[in-house]
């Protein structure tokens, strides 16, 4: 036995080495027979899949140019973490954009620029940046409810996202009074740090559920009388990334906690089905908003992604002909978002932002239905000037999921669909979470708001407003094509929007339905300083 044991002992590393891969090359020629190119190249052929697996790696930080990545470029990614940190977000020596590109965005700035006087709010807070219209006030809800942010985060569940994730947001809307979409996994304890929520379902019906996976009406009403942070309610149709697919919790993915908040079994596959159970028609869909207002008092809004524009029509004309509807419409943007899905769905199915809310914006403006409804815009606005032409279009906030993400440490690992997450935002791993430090991450998510929302009102000043919801479909032009370079919006997209009530700056801010701040209640109050008038 020593002998042998000298004989191992004896034998130098690089011989090891050999035998290694000796044996290597007897598996990948005899026994493997999954992949051919480790068969034909036995040994060589691994490192093939070794470059492969960090392909997207060495493209995004080495070989890709600064404006050649999607979804996010590396300039647009830099612009939010330096935005976030609080650090020199500046660019020098000029654009390296290609300003003659397809869709590249022009906001057309006045000789004279607005100018702000001492009294005006914008000189106590240059980020105080409000939505121009109040949620339910056309349809005398009894809680209204005015954004305090013209940028919020979007519907991101907990169970997609990680606690810490989830809690680093709610507590980073809370410092910027902006608001925070549950998104469809349910009231989580992470969304109730402080912060502004809308409380968005789904199929699912996860955390308003009954026993039987159908909708619970006493449920939702329950849960908003004991969670005042929940100003609003969003009824999901369809999102970006899959509309009108269904999908599947795995019972894999189930933890008690998640089971708790969403109302659901363990140890079982979970279904979200493609379609709603609560309604069958929009007839129904119009029956149950107005339910669910009555019974909360809150505003209730619709979420779509846009397609086909018939039943958006019907709902126009229902709305016409009984004065009710939703007290707002969040437009998701067909380039997808945070959700996972198949490529033939996120490349292919419904229409992209521009496209889709131009045209649904004129099915209301036809029917002059447009002061009714908050038109909420969702799809890689997170930026100053593509902000500025979805105001000049008609949005009057927008919502960010993706942006939100990398403000407080998403990279574009693009691996969200894995659990996999580095950066420990969309993953259930608790060692990848711990690596999110909460008190940080949402003062950066604060800070990217508030530098949008300074940088939104530059812009909006240099155009001669106050308020970017004073910007008209002529203020914006975009690139078309090569017989005709250069056209306005509504030249682009055939509409102008129509012009949004607005009084001035102090009167949003002297609003009592102003979100942002403590929940009041607001239950058969009269604001003498908002006028809602119903035809």
């Amino acid at each position: 036995m020593e002998h042998l044991l000298d004989f191992f002992k004896n034998i130098p590393w690089w011989a090891w080495v050999l035998v290694v891969l000796v044996l290597i090359a007897i598996r990948d020629i005899f026994v493997q027979r999954r992949h051919t190119i480790s068969h034909n190249f036995p040994i060589v052929g691994h490192l093939r899949y070794a470059l492969e697996s960090i392909g997207p790696e060495m493209r995004q930080y080495f070989v890709a140019n600064n404006r050649e990545e999607l979804p996010f470029n590396r300039i647009e990614r830099s612009w939010i973490y330096a935005s976030a940190k609080k650090e020199n977000n500046y660019e020098g020596f000029g654009t390296d954009r290609d300003i003659y590109a397809h869709q590249h965005i022009f906001v057309k700035n006045q000789m004279m620029a607005y100018n702000v006087q001492k009294d005006h709010p914008n000189a106590k807070d240059k980020t105080f940046l409000p939505c121009a219209k109040v949620m339910g006030g056309y349809n005398q809800r009894r809680k209204p409810f005015r954004p305090a942010s013209v940028i919020n985060v979007s519907a991101m569940s907990f169970g997609s996202l990680s606690a810490a994730a989830v809690e680093a947001l709610n507590k980073g809307v809370k410092k910027s009074s902006a608001y925070h979409n549950t998104g469809e996994g349910g009231l989580s304890p992470y969304h109730k740090q402080g912060g502004d929520v809308i409380f968005h379902f789904g199929t699912g019906y996860f955390g308003v559920r009954a026993a039987d996976g159908s909708f619970s009406l006493d449920k939702l009403k329950n849960l908003t009388e004991k969670n005042p942070c929940i100003k609003a309610i969003e009824i999901k149709l369809s999102q970006g990334a899959k509309p009108g697919k269904g999908g599947v919790l795995p019972a894999a993915k189930i933890t008690h906690e998640i089971a708790e908040i969403r109302g659901v079994p363990l140890g079982k596959d979970v279904l979200s089905p493609a379609t709603h159970s609560a309604f069958n028609s929009i007839e129904e869909l119009l029956l149950l908003i107005e339910a669910i207002a009555e019974a909360t008092g809150l505003p209730v809004g619709i979420k779509g992604a846009i397609g086909k524009l018939d039943q958006w029509e019907q709902l126009a004309d229902l709305m016409v002909k009984s004065n009710k509807g939703p007290d707002f419409i969040t437009v998701d943007g067909g380039e997808g978002g945070t959700g996972a899905a198949p490529p033939s769905f996120a490349d292919h199915v419904s229409l992209p932002w521009v496209y889709g809310f131009s045209s649904l914006y004129k099915v209301f403006q036809k029917r002059e239905l447009t002061q009714r409804i908050v038109f909420i815009g969702s799809g890689k606005l997170g930026f100053p000037a593509k902000a500025a032409m979805a105001f000049a279009m008609g949005a009057d906030c927008i919502n960010v999921a993706r942006e939100a993400m990398m403000s407080i440490g998403c990279i574009q690992a693009q691996v969200c669909h894995t659990n996999r997450c580095p950066s420990g935002v969309a993953t259930q791993s608790k060692w990848l979470q711990n690596g999110i430090n909460v008190p940080i991450k949402s003062d950066r998510l604060a800070q990217y708001f508030q530098t949008f929302r300074k940088e939104f009102l530059e812009i909006t000043h240099a155009s001669g407003y106050e308020h970017p919801c004073q910007y008209t479909m002529d203020d914006i032009q975009v690139n078309v094509d090569d017989n005709d370079l250069n056209k306005s919006l509504a030249s682009t997209y055939g509409y102008n929007k129509v012009k949004v009530p607005f009084e001035g700056m102090q009167k949003l801010s002297d609003c009592q339905y102003l979100g942002g701040k403590q929940h009041i209640d607001s239950t058969n109050v009269v604001d003498e300083n908002v006028s809602f008038v119903k035809n």
